[in-house]
């Protein structure tokens, strides 16, 4: 089925999908006089004597801006911010309809990462929690980075809501073929923003003892001196044994194969040559790097896209609202490594008994983002990065 001609239809009569719903209802001039002037200075004036009444008194506590500068948007590339703009309200529909988060898409008209930085700078006083989206790497490294230490959390989804699906998807994954992930032959075809953070959570996950091969579009990545900053410090961290060749030579007696980069660039003959119950992982969108049947017949056991009309989805829709809605929960002011991985592992355990056909939830399964967000704010509790108490 083709959702092009249903989507532009749907979205010209509804122009958009999301808008403004008011808690409060003016019915009366007390009304009027309550919820605006003279009333709402008394609400004005106590937040000016203790600005951190803001959380009390505000809609600050549930609200998130999707911010993007539309340089890396869905498969579509840098299609810029006007075109980014319904991919954004997108998001901010499922932080909604998931995790009763109140969301706004916010595009920048700048792709400059000092600019971009400042901006939500600047907006953060009226954001309970900033997610990145749709934002090029390198610039998406720094831009997150930089804004860790403003007070509230901030997550680069493209990044890290992808990583915790996909660990959560290993996790079951591995248990199903009986295989343990930290002895794993692992190939991350992909090292953008997506499969630099899956390398790095799978990573630490397995204690540095799985073997990670990281490829971009030149091969292998590890052993080439042709690599920026941010890809020598992956090679500087991850146990890899073959450091020359490409995506025939690393998928050779591979157990896993994790694709964030083309389509058909993973061939049958290639999965042949994996290890028997081989995971296959095509995460391309919105055409994966092989399709489910060449991938069965080259022998895999588990095969996943991150499409929402095929079996076993991988897609950060299953992660990112219930991150959010756990960080708000606890008044936390960042999303920590120990915070994601107890997502990836919530994420997991709410699967039930996984199976080769069923290593995660459907996205539209009730609970699942409620499960993490719990599993997110008792280990921000844990770890103390909350807010402190305003008194």
């Amino acid at each position: 089925m083709s959702y092009d001609k249903i989507s532009l239809k749907k979205h010209r009569d509804l122009c958009g999908k999301i808008g403004i719903t008011c808690k409060a209802k003016i019915k009366s001039a007390d009304d009027l006089a309550t919820y605006y002037t003279p009333g709402v200075a008394a609400v004005s004036r106590e937040i000016a004597r203790k600005k951190c009444k803001v959380w009390d008194y505000t809609m600050r506590a549930n609200s998130v801006a999707v911010i993007s500068d539309g340089s890396a948007v869905l498969g579509l590339g840098n299609i810029g911010p006007e075109a980014a703009q319904p991919v954004m309200a997108g998001k901010a529909l499922l932080f909604k309809e998931f995790a009763n988060i109140d969301a706004y898409p916010i595009v920048l008209n700048t792709q400059d990462a000092k600019e971009i930085i400042k901006t939500i700078k600047y907006l953060a006083p009226t954001f309970g929690g900033i997610n990145l989206e749709d934002i090029s790497a390198p610039r998406c490294f720094e831009i997150e980075n930089e804004l860790q230490e403003i007070g509230i959390p901030v997550m680069h989804d493209d990044q890290h809501g992808t990583a915790v699906v996909v660990l959560a998807g290993l996790i079951n994954a591995t248990k199903v073929v009986g295989k343990k992930l930290q002895n794993c032959k692992i190939v991350i075809n992909g090292l953008g923003a997506a499969g630099t953070a899956v390398t790095l959570m799978i990573n630490d996950y397995s204690a540095g003892h799985a073997e990670i091969l990281p490829l971009d579009s030149n091969g292998l990545v590890c052993g080439r001196d042709d690599i920026n900053h941010h890809k020598k410090t992956v090679c500087n961290l991850v146990k890899t044994k073959i450091q020359h060749g490409g995506l025939k030579e690393a998928t050779t007696g591979a157990d896993i194969f994790i694709g964030l980069s083309a389509p058909n660039v993973l061939k049958r003959e290639m999965v042949a040559s994996m290890k028997k119950n081989a995971i296959v992982f095509a995460l391309a969108n919105p055409t994966p790097e092989i399709s489910a049947e060449e991938a069965f017949k080259g022998g895999a056991t588990i095969y996943a896209t991150g499409r929402s009309d095929y079996g076993n989805q991988v897609n950060n829709v299953l992660a990112f609202p219930g991150i959010f809605r756990g960080a708000l929960d606890a008044k936390a002011t960042k999303i920590t490594s120990k915070m994601k991985f107890a997502a990836a592992i919530a994420l997991a355990s709410a699967t039930g008994k996984p199976t080769a056909k069923r290593i995660l939830p459907k996205p539209l399964e009730k609970g699942i983002a409620l499960k993490i967000a719990s599993a997110v704010a008792t280990q921000a509790k844990k770890e103390g990065v909350i807010r402190p108490k305003c008194i």
